[in-house]
């Protein structure tokens, strides 16, 4: 279905939310694929909510390890909440297709999914929650009948190195994340978090209606997340992002998996914001996206002129100014992760760390540009 008649279906969609008549108040619905070593901390996490879901549905999805087996396991323990685990070898729409397929079974259940289930949380299995997650979430949505769905705050974990390059990798990563997590936008945020989004069934319900599916199966998109929200907007539905609905996602310590990952994200981002073109839901994304590369641009020009200056100069600061400049930059730069702890302040004063950070960035950012302009297909793991 063409964009514009997606929205114009979607905007006139009567809606009647089900409240005290879905079979389940919240569901969770987990895509995993070789996430062994990773999903039994996800489930704990469940398992530890102050509000326990109703029901757990883990969907497998292209395993080649003992992710499957691990579930199972979680499911058949005493005393965890009622799990479903769900085997698809042979998914060729990856990640989107593993949340349709378990949304389509839970939907069966009743003929609708909001009949089936009040809220629906899609969480990654590299990810654990705060034991209020559920609870919080549950809350926000619950004043506000508007809103489509709750976004996690993210924060990495940490603990993830072996050696002193992938602790700084790491360690960029950690205030990455938690200086995106104070200063974001907490109404009409970008995109959903893949690592925990509490949506509310019946808006997902309207992006069946109007498409037969919640997330868009299409070998090109690689930021199923990211589509969605889109759709949501589209559609009326507000999402938002409250700091108290904390997820803990895993980090890349390795630079060839860290820019992989980044790439994903950026080239399925921009692949999505050149298919909707400029409308009132893209338009702010773009331009940050335009400004970023900007500002990265300057940095490093500022930073070289700089260095040209000390260098002919022979003096240790050379222009009092660019002195001045750096000083009130390194300072700002530190107040804004302050809620991290000092480690991290210090560690953003220092500002050297930021900008080879910056440099990585900078990379990942052009090549995903480059990418998304010139390569005929995108792939996703």
């Amino acid at each position: 279905m063409a964009t514009s008649a997606l929205t114009t279906h979607l905007a006139t969609s009567p809606r009647t939310p089900l409240h005290g008549q879905a079979r389940h108040d919240t569901v969770v619905v987990i895509p995993a694929r070789d996430e062994e070593a990773g999903i039994l901390a996800s489930l704990e996490s469940l398992a530890a909510q102050t509000r326990r879901p109703d029901l757990i549905v883990v969907v497998v999805n292209n395993s080649t390890d003992g992710t499957e087996q691990a579930a199972l396991d979680f499911a058949a323990r005493p005393g965890t909440p009622p799990t479903r685990v769900l085997d698809l070898p042979d998914n060729p729409h990856k990640k989107a297709g593993a949340l349709n397929h378990a949304l389509a079974r839970l939907g069966a259940e009743t003929g609708r999914l909001d009949a089936t289930a009040r809220y629906v949380l899609v969480m990654d299995a590299d990810t654990s929650l705060h034991p209020g997650f559920v609870e919080r979430a549950r809350h926000v949505m619950e004043s506000d009948p508007t809103l489509g769905g709750v976004s996690a705050t993210c924060y990495g974990r940490t603990g993830l190195w072996r050696n002193p390059w992938q602790r700084f990798l790491t360690g960029m990563q950690i205030i990455e994340y938690g200086r995106y997590a104070h200063t974001r936008a907490r109404s009409g945020v970008h995109t959903m978090a893949g690592a925990g989004s509490f949506y509310r069934a019946a808006a997902l319900q309207e992006l069946i209606d109007a498409r037969d599916e919640v997330f868009w199966q299409h070998s090109g998109n690689l930021v199923e997340d990211y589509e969605t929200t889109l759709a949501l907007k589209e559609a009326g539905w507000r999402v938002t992002a409250n700091q108290y609905v904390v997820a803990y996602t895993d980090l890349m310590p390795r630079l060839g998996d860290l820019v992989r990952q980044r790439e994903r994200w950026v080239r399925g981002t921009l692949d999505i914001m050149r298919r909707r073109g400029w409308t009132q839901h893209t338009r702010l994304s773009i331009v940050q996206y335009v400004l970023g590369l900007l500002g990265f641009a300057y940095s490093f020009g500022w930073m070289a002129v700089w260095v040209s200056q000390v260098v002919e100069s022979g003096g240790a600061a050379g222009d009092p100014l660019w002195l001045i400049i750096l000083l009130a930059s390194s300072l700002f730069s530190a107040l804004r992760v302050a809620p991290l702890g000092w480690k991290a302040m210090l560690t953003c004063a220092l500002l050297l760390p930021e900008l080879v950070f910056q440099l990585i960035r900078t990379y990942w950012m052009g090549t995903s540009l480059w990418r998304s302009y010139t390569a005929r297909t995108a792939t996703w793991a």
